[in-house]
């Protein structure tokens, strides 16, 4: 697999992101992933705010929100993330929201750039960083991905002793988001792009966002998201 991260000039808000992408990387192969960062899809929609409405909007952008030390704990959409994903990193005076529908924005950028390329198998990732528990520093997150299958279930394949797998799933989503975001950076690199060559991903046509979200009284945490007082929506 290959990861190249694509430097760029800084995008505007309401500027067109598949003009954009397609201006600093003209050319893509056939089933290849392209990662983003979300900061700039949301831009794209126009979905920034004055830096005086960030507590509002974290608590109204979240199914949960607990205030702790550091920022607040959220869960949006299925995800454990800080500040209900809203930063105020490399945007001056402002905060940026999510994207409004992380998914069917992925959606739309990547049908845009299938047209562009002329290609028929692509990915496309929507990333954004995220904080592992009792781990220092951060990794990165797909909030929304189309194009290809995010989760691989292993579950009763066989190990190297022919024991069958009861649990296993592999979070393919996530893992390369993350990847993507390593190569792109954090700070002032201007990589708000990565293109992912050779990856180990089953294109599709068709992303259903629940195959990532994982049952909520299943999941690891549960006990605390229970001693917490959180209720998982609908």
């Amino acid at each position: 697999m290959k990861i190249r991260a694509i430097k760029t000039g800084i995008f505007k808000e309401k500027q067109n992101l598949p003009d954009f992408i397609f201006k600093y990387l003209p050319k893509v192969k056939n089933g290849s992933v392209i990662a983003v960062s979300s900061k700039i899809a949301a831009l794209w929609e126009g979905r920034s705010a004055p830096l005086n409405q960030k507590e509002k909007l974290i608590k109204k952008e979240s199914d949960f929100a607990l205030k702790t030390s550091l920022c607040w704990f959220t869960v949006k959409n299925g995800m454990v993330m800080t500040n209900a994903g809203i930063d105020e990193s490399n945007v001056k005076n402002k905060i940026v929201l999510l994207p409004k529908n992380c998914y069917k924005t992925a959606a739309k950028l990547r049908a845009a750039l299938i047209k562009k390329y002329k290609i028929k198998k692509l990915g496309i990732i929507l990333t954004d960083s995220m904080i592992l528990p009792l781990r220092a520093g951060v990794i990165a997150g797909a909030v929304g991905y189309g194009g290809f299958k995010g989760v691989k279930d292993l579950r009763n394949k066989k190990d190297l002793t022919g024991r069958k797998l009861k649990m296993t799933l592999i979070d393919i989503a996530d893992t390369l988001a993350s990847c993507a975001a390593l190569m792109m950076g954090e700070a002032d690199e201007q990589s708000p792009i990565a293109l992912i060559e050779d990856a180990p991903v089953e294109f599709t046509d068709k992303t259903h966002p629940q195959e990532i979200k994982y049952p909520f009284k299943n999941d690891l945490y549960y006990p605390f998201f229970k001693a917490a007082g959180f209720k998982i929506k609908n």
